[in-house]
Order: C-alpha cells, then sequence, then structure tokens
C-alpha cells in the first residue's frame, strides 16, 4: 500500500515537472516538435519564448563542446567530428526559426530580440572556435587524415571544421584572441542594424498622388494597386507607390510624369543616405573598417583576401579579372542602348539628356517598338499560381518529383503555403513553404532558406524543411497576382535554390543543402532560371488568368525575341555593383571613408556612364553590409559561367532529358559540400566550364 502510494506520488510530481517544462517559455524548442514532419510550431510559438530558448540553446551547446573538448577518449572522426557536427540542436532549432522570421516577418519584439541575441551569438560562437582544447582533438584528427580512411565527404566535413576554427582565430595569441571577439560581437550587431535601416527606410517612404493626371501611362493594375496600397494607409481615394519593387519599378516603367521618376527613383537610390536616423555611411564605415583590421590580425592583406580563400576564385585578381572581361563587353553595350534611348527622347521632342530615371521608361518605350513587346499584354498569362505549378511541372519532368499542397502544417504568416514534396518512388523528400508577397515586416529581395536541414542520425535521413520568400506583385480586389518577366524569373531561381535543399543527400549536417562554397551556391539557382521562358516550358504553364488559354506562339516570339533586350545596362548595373563590393573590401588601410565620395571615385575608375547607376550603392547594399555575401557579389557571375556551360546538354540532348537531369541531380544537386565543386562539376559535365556560353548568353558573342 505504501509503496503504490509512493509510486503514484512520484508519478503525480513527474507529470507536474512535464507539464511545468511543457509551459515554460522556450521549451517548446528543446525537444523535437510533435507536428506532421516535425515542422515547426508556429501555432504555438510566441515571441516570448525566444529569449529563454536562445539562453538555454546557447547553455545546452556550451556543455555539449566542453563534454567534447574533455572527452577523455582518444579523438576519433565519430566522437569528434561528428559529434561537433550534431551539437547544438535547441540552438540550430530556435535559430532557423527566429532568423526565418526576422527576414520575413519582423516585429518590433523580434527586432529588439535580434539587436539582443546577435552579440551574444557571436559571442558564443568565438566560445566555440577559439576553444583550445578542441581544437587539439580536431587537429590530432586533421594530421592523421592520410591514415584514417575516410571517405570524400568525411575528408570535406574534417577539412570544414579544422579551417573553421583556423580561420575563427585560434592560432591568434590571447591578445589578439580578445581583440577578435571584441571585432566579431561589433561586426555582428553593426550589420544587423545596417539591414534594419534599409528596411526602415524602404518602408517609410510614400509617394503620394492626389491628382489622376500624374497616373498618366500607367497600367490599369498598377494604378488598382496603388489605390489598395492608399486605401491599406488610411488615403482612400488617392494613390500610394512604395519603395518595394513591385510598386516603384512599374512607375518607373510607365509614368508619363518625369518629375514624380525622378522623385521616386532618387528615394530608391538615396536609402541609407538620407542624413536622418537610419543613415548607414557611418555604419559602412565601421563595418569596413573592422573588417580591414579582422583580416590584419588574422594574416590577410585584405578582407577579400580571407574571404576569398574559401571559394572558388580563391583571389581578389581572379575576381576582378572576371569582372573587367565581362565589364569590357558590356559597358559599350550599355553605351548603345544609351544612344538607342536618348534617340527617342530627342524625337519626341524632349529637349533633355537621358538620366538614370528615365532609363526605365524609354527602355519600355524601345522594346515596344522593336519587339512589339509590350509587358502589359504578357502578364495576363503569369498568374502566380500558375508560375509556380509550372515551376513544380519542370521539377517532375526533370527530377520525378511530386508536390502535394498541405494545410496541416503550422504557418508564420496566413500568406504562407506549404506542400509536401515526393520522389518518384512516392518516398518523402521534403517540405516546401511558399512566401511570395511584400509586407512591412519583410525584407526586400527574394531568398531560399531552411528551417531543418537533411542529414543522416542513427541511419535515419532527416529530411529538410524549405522555404522561398519574395516580394512579388501582390493579389489586388480586381486582379489576382500577374507576374512581371523579372519576377517569373525570380520565382524559377529561387526555387532552384529549394531544389539544392529539398535533394540534399548527404551524411552530416555541415555539408548538406546549400552548405557549399558561396560562389557555387548559385548555380543552382540560376541554371534553373534557362526553364522559365523556353517555349516548351511556356507551353505548360502560362495561361491566361481569365480564359486558361494558353500563351500563343506570337508572345512566345516576342518574349524570346527580346531576350538579349537591355542587357548591356543590367550587365553594366550588375558588374558595377560587384566592382564596387570588391573596391571595399580589397581597402588595405583603416581610415575615414567619405562613402559617396568612394563611390564615385570607383565607378569613375571604371567608367561607368552617369545614366546607370550600380545596382546597390555602398548604403542599401544589404548582400555585402548585411546579408553574407562580403567580398562574394560576384557570385552571380562566377556561378553564370558555370550554369551557362552546365545548361549546353540540356540544349543539345532536349529540354527534359531525364539522364542529362540525373547526372545533374546526383552530381550536383544531392551533393552539397560533400567534394570540392569543380569536382562535383567535373564529374557532371566532363570539363571545367567554357565561359563562352554565358557571353553568348547575355548578346554580347554571336
Amino acid at each position: 500500500m505504501k509503496k503504490g502510494f509512493l509510486i503514484t506520488l512520484a508519478a503525480m510530481t513527474l507529470f507536474a515537472c512535464n507539464d511545468a517544462k511543457k509551459a515554460e517559455k522556450g521549451s517548446i524548442f528543446y525537444t523535437d516538435y510533435d507536428t506532421p514532419y516535425q515542422t515547426p510550431p508556429f501555432d504555438r510559438i510566441t515571441e516570448d519564448d525566444f529569449r529563454p530558448a536562445f539562453a538555454y540553446g546557447m547553455e545546452q551547446h556550451a556543455k555539449e563542446i566542453d563534454s567534447l573538448a574533455n572527452n577523455p577518449e582518444a579523438p576519433t572522426f565519430d566522437n569528434t567530428i561528428v559529434a561537433l557536427d550534431n551539437s547544438g540542436k535547441i540552438l540550430e532549432r530556435v535559430s532557423a526559426v527566429f532568423f526565418g522570421l526576422e527576414g520575413a516577418d519582423k516585429t518590433d519584439a523580434i527586432e529588439q530580440i535580434a539587436i539582443e541575441v546577435s552579440p551574444k551569438l557571436s559571442e558564443h560562437n568565438d566560445n566555440i572556435y577559439l576553444n583550445q582544447k578542441l581544437f587539439e582533438r580536431i587537429k590530432t584528427i586533421y594530421d592523421q587524415t592520410e591514415n584514417l580512411n575516410l571517405t570524400t565527404e568525411q575528408k570535406q566535413l574534417l577539412n570544414k571544421y579544422y579551417k573553421r576554427f583556423v580561420r575563427g582565430g585560434i592560432l591568434l595569441n590571447d591578445s589578439e584572441k580578445q581583440r577578435l571577439r571584441e571585432i566579431n560581437k561589433e561586426l555582428s550587431s553593426l550589420t544587423l542594424q545596417y539591414g534594419n535601416n534599409v528596411l526602415k527606410e524602404t518602408n517609410n517612404y510614400t509617394l503620394v498622388i492626389e491628382d489622376e493626371k500624374d497616373l498618366s501611362g500607367l497600367p490599369e493594375a498598377i494604378i488598382a494597386a496603388a489605390a489598395e496600397t492608399a486605401k491599406a494607409n488610411g488615403m482612400e481615394g488617392k494613390w500610394v507607390f512604395t519603395l518595394h519593387k513591385p510598386s516603384w519599378i512599374p512607375f518607373l516603367q510607365y509614368a508619363d510624369n518625369r518629375a514624380l521618376r525622378e522623385k521616386l527613383y532618387k528615394a530608391m537610390y538615396m536609402r541609407g543616405d538620407n542624413d536622418n536616423a537610419y543613415d548607414n555611411k557611418e555604419i559602412v564605415n565601421k563595418i569596413v573598417n573592422l573588417r580591414i583590421e579582422k583580416a590584419k590580425l588574422m594574416g590577410y592583406d585584405t578582407y577579400a583576401d580571407f574571404v576569398l580563400e574559401e571559394t572558388m576564385a580563391k583571389t581578389p585578381e581572379a575576381v576582378y579579372d572576371l569582372l573587367n572581361t565581362i565589364w569590357n563587353y558590356a559597358l559599350p553595350q550599355a553605351k548603345k542602348e544609351a544612344a538607342e534611348l536618348q534617340a527617342i527622347i530627342d524625337r519626341e521632342g524632349g529637349n533633355f539628356k537621358l538620366e538614370s530615371w528615365d532609363w526605365w521608361y524609354y527602355a519600355e518605350k524601345l522594346r515596344k517598338e522593336k519587339y512589339a513587346l509590350n509587358e502589359t499584354e504578357i502578364k495576363p498569362y503569369f498568374k502566380m499560381e500558375n508560375v509556380r505549378e509550372g515551376i513544380f511541372t519542370v521539377a517532375n519532368k526533370l527530377y520525378g518529383l511530386n508536390f502535394k499542397k498541405i494545410d496541416n502544417i503550422p504557418v508564420y504568416n496566413p500568406e504562407v503555403e506549404t506542400y509536401e514534396v515526393t520522389d518518384a518512388d512516392g518516398s518523402f523528400l521534403a517540405v516546401f513553404y511558399t512566401d511570395y508577397f511584400p509586407r512591412p515586416g519583410k525584407s526586400g529581395g527574394a531568398w531560399m532558406s531552411t528551417f531543418r536541414e537533411q542529414w543522416v542520425e542513427n541511419e535515419v535521413d532527416i529530411r529538410p524543411l524549405v522555404y522561398n520568400v519574395a516580394n512579388f506583385t501582390r493579389p489586388t480586389e480586381q486582379l489576382p497576382s500577374l507576374l512581371t518577366l523579372d519576377e517569373v524569373e525570380t520565382m524559377f531561381h529561387e526555387f532552384g535554390h529549394a531544389l539544392h535543399g529539398m535533394l540534399s543527400k548527404v551524411n552530416y549536417k555541415g555539408v548538406s543543402c546549400t552548405n557549399v562554397y558561396r560562389d557555387f551556391v548559385e548555380l543552382p539557382s540560376q541554371i534553373n532560371e534557362h526553364w522559365a521562358f523556353h517555349p516548351e516550358v511556356l507551353k505548360l504553364y502560362a495561361k491566361h488568368y481569365q480564359t486558361g488559354e494558353t500563351i500563343p506562339d506570337s508572345l512566345i516570339e516576342k518574349i524570346n525575341n527580346a531576350a538579349y533586350f537591355n542587357q548591356g545596362f543590367m550587365t553594366t548595373e550588375l558588374v558595377a555593383a560587384a566592382l564596387l563590393d570588391m573596391d571595399w573590401h580589397t581597402q588595405t588601410q583603416q581610415q575615414s571613408f567619405d562613402v559617396r565620395k568612394f563611390e564615385k571615385e570607383s565607378m569613375e575608375k571604371i567608367g561607368l556612364i552617369p545614366e546607370i547607376i550600380p545596382r546597390y550603392r555602398s548604403t542599401y547594399f544589404t548582400h555585402i553590409f548585411s546579408g553574407g555575401y562580403s567580398a562574394g557579389y560576384y557570385s552571380y557571375l562566377w556561378s553564370e559561367v558555370l550554369d551557362a556551360d552546365a545548361f549546353q546538354p540540356f540544349v543539345e540532348k532536349g529540354i527534359f532529358h531525364r539522364e542529362t537531369a540525373q547526372s545533374f541531380r546526383e552530381n550536383i544537386l544531392s551533393k552539397g559540400g560533400s567534394d570540392e565543386p569543380m569536382h562535383l562539376y567535373i564529374r557532371y559535365r566532363g570539363a571545367e566550364p567554357n565561359p563562352i556560353y554565358m557571353l553568348k548568353n547575355r548578346g554580347f558573342v554571336k
């Protein structure tokens, strides 16, 4: 009787403790989720969960690292490298959710938590990669690599962690390590602040139009969207344009009012450069100087040298060579295009010189004139849902993938949709989330990431949870979301990244999914763009949103005839931004930089014409100052050399050639970073890439 009572009491106590644990803020991240496919339970996660979960996650991870470092057993690949790769699961879970929200659905509370937690995460990271005992265990294994009979993937993982410690400062003396910690901590705060400023500058500006005459030239759909934006902001009866791409780009393309085009354009390119609370010039200064100091501390001439060591390019010289080669083709073409646009202005009696805010407007006129291509005529065939289905169809035809919309997955915003992804044999591959429309809490641009990556644990293949986020044209009360050609291309691009995540089939997290060199990661995304406007593919998905009519051959012909249109402009603004990035990150001496002057001199040096500005100016260049692409914006062009060459077998053998697709899947998409990128590429293609195809794709050579 007494024994039974004690057991019952113990059970009651246990249940009470469990209930308390469940009720504890943050505890939802402490164990595997009890949801379909163990997806994040967004319906139960609150903002109050993040602070305690980050604290507990870092605490538990630190204990795991301490245990690893002090393991009395002799170091082996499994008890050290694999154990390190598998550590920190709680912190991974909370980080994946939090930073997903920080990019796609930011609130004031999320922003404040990010400000608080980012320097703590930086410190936590330094505590790991400056742990001398753990490094000694890793080095012991690293020094014995050739005698350990490791697989290629295991060698890659070992090399990755060894280099991460070395590049994390483990070989520095104590005072240098302390300074490195301070630099990393400061950089984590500054880069976050930079991104927050850009978002606020973007969200805070509106062009309010009250006179209907000022809407002249704009398509009805754009006017309707502007009216809805005004209504949502308490300005019914007016029209509001914003600095989100689906708003400002069509305004620049179609609005007849030149003064208003100039006003909106200048608001776009002056973000972060308005000498207000959100000005980024001083932050750029601090970031650049801290990066210079960090590079010197680590023994490199420049920050670019430090960054590029872990890329395919390897050196700043190789990057400059690529960019200058393309520049020599692009700039003359851009000058020809500028002359054509000026001719239209003169012919119309404009009596003014072409300016950067005029380019989009007159380029649209020239496109209509040369190719009879009117995007308003084409957009009805690119309903967002149809484009997405088209992308799914291409993935099915190439790789045998199937996508089933599911409604039992919790999401972080009502606009998010979820899909179950299965392989040709019916086996589960991934959950895929889509989040396509702009809103105030979402950063600009488009991206792919994961709530969970792929790896194998205890012989179980843990499948990934992948998402695409974008800022496409919103539906209105009258119209569904009808995408521009650029938005269609972007959707295909980001889905290419998603495929890289979904099809990952490796053993270790550290080399799974998109954990590859930065100038290799754009290959899967950019090759996927090639299918977007191929005639055979367009026939599959481009259906008129009202009639269901398949896009006619006449429009397909116009799209393809105009494929090289405006390439001088597009390539020049892209290369200019990449060169600006390199110029910032090849500085050798800390100094007080005049950001505007630096930019001006950088562009004058390469002879950029005044009618074009870099795709991103320094004060809103989030890729390099808050997004992880410092000394890396060239990657889009480096990867374009790869993707243009990689697509050639499909050109030669057929757009849906299954054997070629299977080879690309097996050698590129499934392999992550489990081997050197060039080895993977040659395995697929049989040779290193030929840059001629990239130049042909941009229309620079025949």
